[in-house]
């Protein structure tokens, strides 16, 4: 069976995902091309970044499938350019998009812990 819920917590250079249902709970972590943040911060965003990120969020949403809801978090503007590639390169999984918060640099048992709890409310509004 798989999981209801996901909560990603990324950056530009990583992603950690949580998998969880009311029993159990499940990680994968991911990272981007090392290196390609040095870029960026030397010549501003080139193709060559682009092409890392879209091929890291590429990633991320294969893993995300699964699952039927996702809450997307993190500390920066990673999260919003994940929402925009799903919506530009992967539009009918938007809506297991139920969430986009921010949340600086929380331990893993936080992240899991601050999903649990949003999934409690979300689910309550349910039909």
């Amino acid at each position: 069976m798989s999981p209801h819920h996901a909560v990603v917590w990324l950056d530009h250079q990583h992603a950690k995902l949580f998998f969880f249902d009311r029993v159990s709970d499940s990680e994968v972590s991911l990272s981007a091309v090392h290196g390609r943040s040095d870029l960026r911060h030397r010549h501003g965003i080139s193709a060559k970044a682009d092409a890392e990120d879209q091929i890291f969020f590429h990633a991320i949403v294969a893993a995300l499938k699964p699952a039927r809801e996702w809450l997307i978090t993190g500390p920066g503007t990673a999260k919003l350019a994940l929402v925009k590639h799903i919506q530009r390169h992967d539009h009918a999984l938007s809506d297991h998009i139920v969430g986009i918060e921010t949340a600086d640099h929380p331990s893993d048992a936080q992240i899991i812990a601050h999903a649990r709890t949003f999934f409690l409310a979300a689910d309550r509004l349910q039909p």
